[in-house]
This record gives C-alpha cells, structure tokens and sequence, in this order.
C-alpha cells in the first residue's frame, strides 16, 4: 500500500506542501463534519457513506453509496430494503449488507424504548411512530400484534403474518391463543400497506 493511501485511511492530513489530490483524507473530513453537526444536514449518501467505510475499510466507497441511494431512493430506503437485494448490489460484498441492516435494527430498537413497558394510552404518538418505523417500508402486506398488559403497557409485538404485496393472513383463533399465553389484556392489531 502505498503511503499516501495508508494516509488517508488512517485520515491524516498530508504534509505541508505535498501535491495531494484532494480525495485524499475525505473520510477523516467526513468523520470530523459529523462530529461537529452530530450528522444533521449531512446528505444521505454521505451519512451511508460514513456507515459503509466503516465496513470496507480499504476503498473508495463514495460510489457506492450513490449506487445504493440511487437504486434505493432514501437512506432509510437503503436499510429497510431486504438484506438479498442489498448484497445483490455490485461492490457490497458480506460485511457492509449486515453492517446496514443492524443500522435499522438499532433505530427500531431505540423507537421500541420509548414504547416498551410505558403505558401505550399515554404514548399513542410513539406507538405511532413505532408502528411507522417497523412496516412503513416492508414489500409485502405484514400483521403484527402488540400484546399489551391490564396497565397497556406494551408486553411484546410479535410478527402474525406475511403476505403478498396486497393482502396478508390474519388467525384471530391464533392470536387469542397467543394473548393468553402471553397474559395480555389486550392485543393491538398492526397492519401496512405497501406502496411500492
């Protein structure tokens, strides 16, 4: 490798004087503008950007963050898109596709915290936008069911049923049986319409 390259994946700066061309030390510039602005303003190929140099440490992948918001349209896109249609984009090789998909899981998660075990009555907004975040981008029509317990605070959201792009299964005799197992109170029925 050479030293300049070992340079920039290391994001030092070059030497003073030194002919450089100007991609060079871009992912340091990167990392130091998202310390400042904790990410906010940042375009989204950039902030996939940043997520994917982290897992293909040794190449450009600028190119390949364009590719991946171009196909996909959004950032959020990006994530939510099956893991099979992200590792069929050239260049994405194992580790970036899981690398991309743990990013949702994360953000679900930390959606899921502001709903978990808080009363739901109380909190109908964060449901909402729990809701919103888990099926807003699924392919297919999904029913989930949030087993809720006697304060309705949240006990579980489990996944009832996939289908296709415009209908999914739904066994009520199914999710009485799961409400008792679970000692819910009450079940609260989820369901998405795919737009694309």
């Amino acid at each position: 490798m050479a030293p300049d390259d070992r340079r920039d994946l290391l994001g030092e700066a070059p030497p003073a004087g030194d002919l450089t061309p100007h991609y060079h030390g871009h992912r340091a510039r990167l990392r130091a503008r998202f310390r400042e602005t904790g990410g906010q303003g940042m375009p989204d190929y950039e902030l996939l950007e940043i997520l994917l140099a982290l897992a293909i440490p040794r190449r450009d992948v600028k190119p390949l963050a364009k590719t991946l918001i171009d196909r996909f349209g959004s950032f959020a896109e990006v994530i939510s898109a099956p893991l099979d249609r992200i590792e069929a984009v050239d260049g994405m090789g194992e580790v970036a596709p899981i690398a991309l998909k743990a990013v949702r899981e994360a953000a679900l998660r930390l959606l899921a915290a502001d709903v978990v075990k808080k009363p739901v009555i109380a909190s109908w907004a964060a449901l909402l936008d729990y809701c919103r975040a888990r099926l807003a981008r699924e392919p297919r029509e999904e029913v989930r069911v949030l087993f809720l317990d006697r304060k309705n605070a949240l006990i579980a959201d489990e996944a009832h049923g996939k289908g296709t792009v415009d209908q999914a299964p739904l066994y009520i005799r199914e999710i009485v049986k799961l409400a008792l197992d679970r000692a819910a109170s009450a079940v609260i029925l989820v369901h998405n319409h795919p737009t694309h």
